[in-house]
């Protein structure tokens, strides 16, 4: 909804001289032509119309019918702080919409001693307008594989971490047969790993699932792998960690495997920090 509103903001007068010249194109004969009226033009969700005395006089015209039941309603406080402009049009905030629940204006034309209003959907008009890139039946399908990817992926989380618990459990209940340092470094990576995997299918389903960019983040993705990758790096070094604790402890003359492994963990670390770096100097930073 911020984002819609940002960009309708951004683009009002462009926006509002299109719904101007929409209306102006219309037949004026608005609830007769209503069917017609809904079918042409998507991004319009309902229309209906009210009197002088700002009583509905006529059915809420849908896409797929009608609604009579609110005729003769009193509707004066929608017209509190209406001010026409010299054609007799008025384009409100945007606003949720009651019956749909989606962001939303409304166009009220005073021809004929009526007020016309039309409640535009103002994602579906500002994709008309190519300023979004929006498909509502693909969004849906995007939308169920991210959630079905996201939830496996905190499925798998949830295992790993209740997998470590379990070893964790055993080392305390088998202390004098168990390797403790091998079981205790094992619980560890398993834990680390599963919120490793928990924080991106988290971020997943906050970013893709319940709030859907209009636009295209050029950082959002590198933020997203940036956090995986440092969950990631945290679980190797500790278990590059584990692996110098056991040679040591076992054969040091494989000493410098361990080596090769902590250089290479070095070298990931000093990547992501590059990889950051890189990122924060190709963000444009907001201007006053």
């Amino acid at each position: 909804m911020k984002e819609v509103i940002n960009i309708y903001k951004k683009q009002k007068i462009n926006v509002d001289s299109f719904l101007k010249r929409l209306i102006d194109s219309l037949p004026k004969e608005y609830m007769t032509e209503a069917p017609s009226i809904l079918k042409q033009y998507g991004y319009i969700q309902l229309m209906y119309g009210v009197d002088c005395e700002y009583k509905q006089i006529t059915p809420i015209m849908f896409k797929k019918g009608e609604d009579p039941s609110n005729i003769g309603s009193d509707k004066t406080h929608y017209f509190v702080k209406l001010h026409l402009d010299e054609d007799g049009i008025y384009i409100s905030n945007p606003y949720i919409h009651y019956k749909t629940g989606k962001a939303s204006i409304s166009v009220v034309h005073f021809i004929n001693s009526t007020y016309y209003i039309f409640d535009i959907n103002l994602i579906l008009l500002l994709e008309e307008l190519k300023l979004i890139e929006y498909n509502s039946f693909h969004d849906k399908i995007k939308r169920a594989i991210y959630f079905f990817g996201s939830t496996s992926l905190a499925l798998v989380s949830i295992a790993l971490i209740a997998y470590g618990v379990f070893v964790f459990f055993l080392l305390m209940t088998s202390l004098e047969t168990s390797d403790f340092l091998h079981d205790i470094f094992r619980s560890i990576i398993s834990i680390t790993l599963g919120l490793a995997i928990y924080d991106l299918a988290k971020q997943i389903f906050e970013h893709e699932v319940m709030y859907q960019s209009f636009h295209r983040s050029e950082d959002k993705q590198y933020k997203v792998l940036g956090k995986f990758l440092i969950s990631i790096i945290i679980a190797l070094s500790i278990e590059t960690l584990m692996v110098v604790f056991k040679i040591a402890l076992e054969d040091t003359s494989k000493m410098i495997s361990a080596f090769y492994l902590l250089i290479g963990t070095t070298i990931m670390l000093i990547g992501l920090g590059y990889f950051y770096k890189t990122i924060q100097e190709s963000t444009p930073k907001d201007e006053c």
